[in-house]
């Protein structure tokens, strides 16, 4: 990218003039408008709001200073894309060295970690520095810390490409910033904004847990959750009220000064009520109210722990600056600080522990932001679509599961964005809801953000941490770009407080079980502790006036992923319930999510839009049955987005979609498939297709969308599937394979010998006890199967039964076999959790397809990425692999592996499968059974001439695999891989002719 004109006058007119702009009275102000505000008009970005953009909107916030003890409280520039903020640029005095100055660098680096940017810039037009801020800043840092680009006005010419590259607009729409920080290394000390704060409040919560349990040794474990919490909330409300401008600047730090702190905040706290009128601060009982929270106000604290925790609020000590970190970014630490809760032990000692349905999930995974933006707009933007204001106050949004709040968060924000839009095209009709702001653009009143919110936002959770951190996100997102001038000066008006008392919309309860749970127990059956985690919650009585409407008009949320297996070990009693109350749960292991769905469902008005994110295992998965039989039954899809092997979520393998629901039903479905998705983030790039409605059933959804759907979807309709002409059958399982299985075995006439992983050494068996064993890795697309291991088999196995042999025919056959068991005993015994603690402790855990093992069959690993199909004639076992073994002796099994090896049929199974990361995909039965099978017309001299060809292929493709792994030198190596790349070309053509596909019809699937 060559210089504009523009930049290089610059250049030349500072250099010219450089002694006037070094003089006192050459302002910051100045800098910015002679020279900055040019510079970036010429990267395109659009600095005096040409197009006429909202404020929500504008490309370029020039943020108002918010001046706060003494600085100012927010950057020169926001730079943004779609109201998303993408860099920041702080500006300097010319006098100000910014290449050693220390709290210029410090200042910019916190602003953009605190709004976790990847990069923002400081600069006063000669100098031009670039900072990777997502390096955690620290008062102690040198100014080059976390430097990424040091540039003088001199090198602006020669270098300009690299400014461009990386910050023009169009280089961020393109994603430069992403793919900054996807291909910068991460430097020492990266840590994000959201890490860092959540292990800085989690501090907080022990010491506030063991200060409080120490000083009121009569709480309960509830008790004290309730009262950390409500503490934590509290104090970051206020802190992040004084960095606005809202709250004076160091109240809570001035507490800090005198005796008896937590007495002195809780003065705040009530000062707090008066003006906000918030279930935050709720001390006084009022009309109409749930009872108000005396109880926190009564507790001791010692001084201590306060006073570290508020120190740690203020610069320099904080890298923290409130005044821009994204309320969004506040969810997702709750989301994670949620999973863990306080118990006191019997000796009243305060302990943190993950909550059980943590601690079986394996952590907590918040929805990132992008994720619930798309979800937002496609069931909010939709339900809006062509209504006016008048029209849309009876929309009614509703989160079931709403966690911290981030999809409520979400919505708000559209909605506040939707109205702002909406009003400004005529300010006179709707003076009463707007004003203007500084700059002479339209703003909420403070009074109109609180009715939306009122309005249109309601969630259910069953954690009342939860809730309550629900309720402090969205009140601290009404109070997003007010001060204190602007948010009391337009109450005083019409006196009111604040902020608004949301409970009537944000409840605490179980979205799953009703008050009709207690008609099936008695009233006295479940103890306190059930009544809790049960913790019931009727719609009807929560949400009366929208029930007796028909419902919720939008449903939006990640519902909790928990399988059934570990919901039992913790929440039996609502497993039962699940069963007995909802279709999707009645059969299988189900994956609570679906429950939800189900729930979802229900809770919609007849025209009502529903979007989740959740795995979609559901799609294939046989407890998935239930829930695709409602959802295809009310043809409910509009539209889903299929991330694949995609991973969404940090940290976490679960493997996902975006599902678009509406009650009315849907003639047409449009199948989004992502293949990057950082190429979606940026511009929702993915491979579309529409489906008709009435072709989704109950079976299993093979949702294909590119080129080939049509040619895949007619071979499957043709043809009967594999499941039908073979029986498929999984491996055994031994629940030990350290044990059974040796590995670098030699036969020693009648013995085996082996290393065995359990014991650490060699071992010494009989050949007769032992079955060869392969291992996934070892089954390749028609490779012959081999295998130094082999598989301990204390069994007697014949064509129709298998029968454990007792331990006086094992040491009478296989003494040597039966001795090393039970060298084993003790850890075969303890096998699922004691199951095997008998006289039957050396059986098998899951002795599967045991008679069927020594038949011919095809084999294929768990999962790969190739076709990996091929023949076994040897009776090899296998763990982790399926077999398939034909139903009639008329079918040829060279033929039936030709077809499975094809290109045609691997892009079929493409379409149906469960994709892992690296673009492996899964074997498993459900799917191969659903691969479309040609069987031949022997009467036809055209097929059967094509089927003989076929199986002549497979036979010559097995014995140049055979001497493939024979061959010793590179030349011989290549000359049968000449010939196999042949073989398979000829295999590919004679499918594609069997299955009756074009000219055209093959280059679609060759071209895949």
């Amino acid at each position: 990218m060559a210089v504009p004109n523009k930049v290089l006058e610059l250049v030349k007119q500072f250099r010219e003039n450089e002694s006037v702009y070094r003089s006192p009275d050459y302002k910051e102000a100045h800098i910015r408008q002679d020279f900055i505000d040019p510079f970036f008009a010429e990267l395109g970005w659009d600095l005096r709001n040409e197009q006429n953009a909202l404020e929500v909107y504008k490309e370029v916030i020039f943020e108002d200073a918010i001046k706060v003890g003494g600085s100012t409280k927010a950057p020169d520039y926001c730079f943004r894309v779609g109201g998303n903020r993408k860099f920041f640029v702080e500006t300097k005095k010319l006098s100000v060295n910014l290449a050693d100055i220390v709290s210029a660098a410090f200042q910019v680096r916190r602003y953009g970690w605190s709004a976790k940017l990847p990069v923002s810039i400081l600069t006063d037009f000669e100098e031009f520095a670039v900072y990777d801020c997502r390096v955690m800043p620290n008062k102690q840092d040198k100014p080059t810390t976390a430097r990424s680009l040091y540039l003088s006005y001199t090198d602006y010419a020669d270098r300009w490409h690299e400014i461009y590259d990386l910050f023009s607009k169009k280089a961020v729409l393109a994603g430069s910033l992403e793919q900054f920080a996807d291909g910068h290394k991460q430097r020492k000390r990266a840590t994000t904004v959201d890490a860092a704060f959540l292990k800085e409040i989690e501090t907080w919560r022990e010491r506030l847990a063991i200060a409080l349990s120490s000083s009121n040794p009569d709480l309960s474990s509830r008790e004290l959750n309730f009262a950390v919490q409500m503490t934590i909330n509290r104090l970051i409300f206020l802190r992040i009220c004084e960095d606005r401008g809202i709250e004076p600047y160091e109240q809570l730090r001035s507490l800090t000064e005198k005796a008896e702190v937590y007495q002195q905040l809780c003065g705040l706290f009530r000062q707090a009520d008066d003006r906000y009128n918030s279930g935050l601060f709720h001390f006084k009982p009022e009309k109409g109210r749930l009872e108000a929270d005396e109880f926190t106000l009564t507790l001791t604290l010692a001084d201590a722990p306060l006073q570290q925790i508020i120190q740690n609020f203020y610069y320099p000590d904080s890298p923290y600056e409130f005044s821009v970190i994204p309320i969004e970014i506040l969810g997702q630490v709750y989301e994670q600080f949620l999973g863990k809760v306080i118990r006191l032990t019997p000796a009243q000692e305060a302990v943190i522990e993950d909550k059980p349905e943590v601690r079986k999930a394996g952590g907590v995974y918040y929805t990132p932001t992008y994720i619930v933006d798309y979800i937002v707009e496609n069931t909010i933007g939709r339900s809006l679509a062509g209504k006016t204001p008048k029209q849309a106050e009876k929309i009614r949004v509703l989160d079931p599961a709403c966690g911290s709040g981030s999809f409520l968060i979400g919505a708000y924000q559209f909605l506040l964005n939707w109205y702002v839009q909406q009003y400004s095209e005529n300010p006179t009709k709707y003076r009463k809801q707007l004003y203007q702001g500084s700059g002479g653009d339209w703003r909420l009143t403070s009074a109109e953000k609180k009715r939306i919110l009122l309005n249109h936002i309601h969630g259910v959770d069953i954690d009342l941490q939860a809730v309550e951190t629900t309720k402090l996100s969205l009140l601290l997102k009404v109070l997003e770009g007010e001060s204190q001038e602007t948010l009391f000066k337009q109450l005083s008006l019409l006196q009111e407080r604040a902020l608004p008392n949301l409970e009537q919309n944000i409840k605490c309860g179980n979205s799953l079980i009703g008050s009709d749970y207690y008609d099936t127990v008695q009233i006295n059956l479940p103890n306190k502790e059930e009544l809790y985690r049960i913790n019931v919650f009727d719609w009807d009585e929560g949400f009366p006036e929208i029930m007796q409407a028909g419902g919720f008009d939008v449903v939006i949320g990640n519902p909790p992923y928990i399988r059934i297996q570990a919901l039992k070990e913790w929440a039996p009693i609502e497993v039962e319930i699940y069963k007995q109350k909802y279709t999707t749960a009645s059969k299988g292991n189900y994956d609570i999510y679906v429950v939800f769905v189900e729930r979802g469902i229900e809770l919609l008005n007849q025209k009502g839009f529903l979007g989740f994110i959740l795995p979609h295992k559901f799609f294939t998965a046989q407890y998935g049955q239930s829930l695709r039989a409602l959802i295809s039954e009310g043809k409910h899809i509009q539209n889903i987005v299929h991330f694949g092997e995609q991973q969404v979520f940090t940290g976490a393998t679960t493997y996902t979609c975006l599902m678009f629901l509406n009650k009315s039903g849907n003639d047409e479905v449009v199948i989004s498939k992502v293949d990057d998705l950082v190429s979606w983030r940026i511009s929702q790039q993915a491979t579309e297709s529409k489906i008709i409605s009435t072709t989704i059933t109950d079976s299993e959804w093979s949702f294909s969308v590119k080129e080939n759907s049509e040619i895949l979807s007619r071979i499957s309709r043709v043809h009967p599937k594999l499941g039908s002409v073979a029986h498929i059958f999984v491996g055994t399982q031994t629940s030990a394979d350290d044990v059974y299985v040796l590995d670098e075995c030699s036969l020693d006439g009648q013995y085996i010998t082996g290393k065995s992983k359990s014991l650490g050494k060699v071992v010494r068996v009989e050949a007769e006890c032992v079955k060869p064993f392969l291992r996934g890795k070892q089954i390749r697309k028609y490779e012959p199967p081999k295998t130094s291991s082999y598989l301990i088999c204390p069994y007697n196995i014949s064509t129709h039964e298998y029968i454990l042999l007792s331990k006086i025919e094992m040491l009478d056959k296989f003494a040597l076999a039966m001795n090393y068991l039970e060298a084993n005993q003790e850890k075969l015994g303890l096998r699922e959790k004691g199951k095997f603690q008998g006289q039957n402790w050396y059986a098998f855990g899951y002795p599967k397809s045991m008679t069927l093992f020594q038949k011919p069959k095809i084999i294929v690993p768990d999962y790969n990425n190739v076709a990996s199909f091929t023949l076994d004639q040897e009776g090899h076992f296998y763990k982790t692999g399926y077999g398939v073994i034909l139903k009639d002796n008329l079918t040829s099994y060279f033929y039936i592996l030709g077809l499975l090896n094809s290109k045609l049929l691997f892009q079929y199974l493409l379409s149906i499968g469960t994709f892992l990361r690296g673009g492996y995909i899964r074997f498993w039965t459900q799917y191969i059974q659903q691969i479309p099978i040609k069987l031949i017309d022997f009467s036809s001299p055209d097929e059967k001439a094509k089927h003989d060809r076929i199986v002549q292929l497979v036979e010559q493709m097995l014995a140049l695999h055979k001497q493939l792994a024979e061959a010793k030198t590179p030349p011989q190596k290549s000359m049968i891989q000449k010939q196999i790349n042949a073989s398979d070309r000829q295999i590919d053509q004679l499918v594609y002719e069997l299955y009756e596909l074009t000219a055209v019809e093959i280059e679609i699937v060759e071209g895949m």
